[in-house]
């Protein structure tokens, strides 16, 4: 049976590379002329030569967004369960070479962690998990959501990689959305970033969202580690993967992230550096060229770049997050997974959504719709 691996293949990274490279401003001025676009424009608007147009993209941008979404920002907040991993990651604080403590939350913590993000308006909770099949598996995820299921209207997990079967099993006990990331598309040098553990098959974690499909997940997140690699072809094979699964599995919706990389326990710097610009042509260039794509931007970035990026093209943000297991009250010194950059609570996010002239939504989705 087909996956996005047989999509893959199809393309060479330093071809790509080359062609966002070489791109002209007359390619780009085409692109921003079409009312529907498709990945050759995605590749003019992720490319240098685009940044002179950067002014044109966002106002754009900004209209489609609005056009679809309006001006609506969801609001979410991470929980993360557990910091205990099997897998040693060169960038990651939960790495298993890292000489940390390790935890995983108890069932009466999830019940205080729940209550805080209760107290702070959410509805919307994003689980987390480091990737330890012993512990933290699929039991533990079906029991930890059936706990919390009557908490939120919206759960969404961010955890190993499973089979089909467990994420159907997953669906059915209210699982709204799936998040996986490749990291970086670049396979040649993915085993360096991966050297140990399950997630350094690259394969089998390429064709997780093809699994996640399949099992009828209502909404599949992706996104790139920004900083891994060239943030442009690393972004292009993330579109790719985009357009290949809306495509397939054209009954769930889509959305993407843009973790840019973040000091932690035992991180490697940056290979590459992203710097606000480039991210914000990146945001522009997702929505130019997929006006049904959810945006999100979490807290890895800076107070004053979340406030501007507010009515140009997201449509989700995470507030007051905490990146650590019990981080909210059961154990706010335990490891971060990363350092977050706006620390501003769940209140002040809300007042600066709306004094932006936008709607901070805390539900806008049922599990009796599921």
């Amino acid at each position: 049976m087909n996956t996005f691996a047989s999509v893959f293949e199809k393309h060479n990274w330093d071809e790509v590379q080359t062609l966002i490279y070489s791109t002209t401003s007359k390619e780009i001025e085409l692109a921003l002329t079409k009312r529907k676009r498709d990945l050759n424009d995605f590749i003019a608007l992720i490319s240098p030569a685009a940044q002179p147009y950067l002014e044109q993209m966002a106002q754009q941008s900004h209209q489609l967004t609005k056009k679809r979404f309006g001006k609506t920002i969801q609001m979410y907040a991470p929980m993360y369960l557990s910091n205990e991993c099997q897998n040693i990651c060169t960038y990651c604080g939960f790495s298993l070479d890292n000489k940390i403590k390790r935890k995983t939350l108890t069932d009466k913590e999830i019940e205080l962690e729940v209550a805080e993000l209760k107290k702070a308006g959410f509805d919307h909770v994003l689980l987390v998990t480091g990737e330890a099949n012993y512990t933290v598996n699929i039991n533990y995820f079906l029991k930890a959501v059936a706990q919390i299921k009557n908490d939120f209207a919206n759960i969404s997990v961010e955890v190993q990689p499973l089979s089909k079967e467990e994420y159907e099993e997953l669906h059915q006990v209210g699982v709204h959305t799936v998040l996986v990331y490749q990291e970086t598309y670049h396979r040649d040098v993915y085993k360096q970033y991966h050297p140990k553990g399950k997630k350094s098959n690259f394969d089998y974690r390429l064709e997780t969202p093809d699994r996640i499909g399949k099992a009828g997940i209502h909404k599949i997140g992706l996104g790139v580690l920004l900083g891994l690699e060239d943030w442009r072809t690393d972004s292009f094979f993330n579109a790719l993967h985009l357009d290949y699964l809306q495509k397939t599995y054209w009954q769930s919706k889509y959305s993407v992230s843009f973790p840019r990389l973040r000091p932690a326990e035992g991180i490697i710097e940056p290979n590459f550096i992203m710097e606000d610009r480039d991210l914000l042509q990146l945001i522009c260039a997702y929505r130019l060229w997929n006006e049904d794509l959810e945006i999100s931007i979490s807290t890895r970035e800076n107070e004053k770049f979340r406030d501007n990026i507010i009515p140009i093209g997201v449509t989700s943000m995470s507030a007051g997050s905490k990146t650590n297991p019990g981080g909210y009250v059961v154990d706010p010194q335990s490891l971060e997974q990363f350092e977050t950059s706006d620390e501003r609570s769940a209140s002040e996010i809300a007042e600066i959504i709306t004094k932006k002239g936008y709607e901070p939504v805390w539900k806008d989705w049922d599990k009796i719709y599921m």
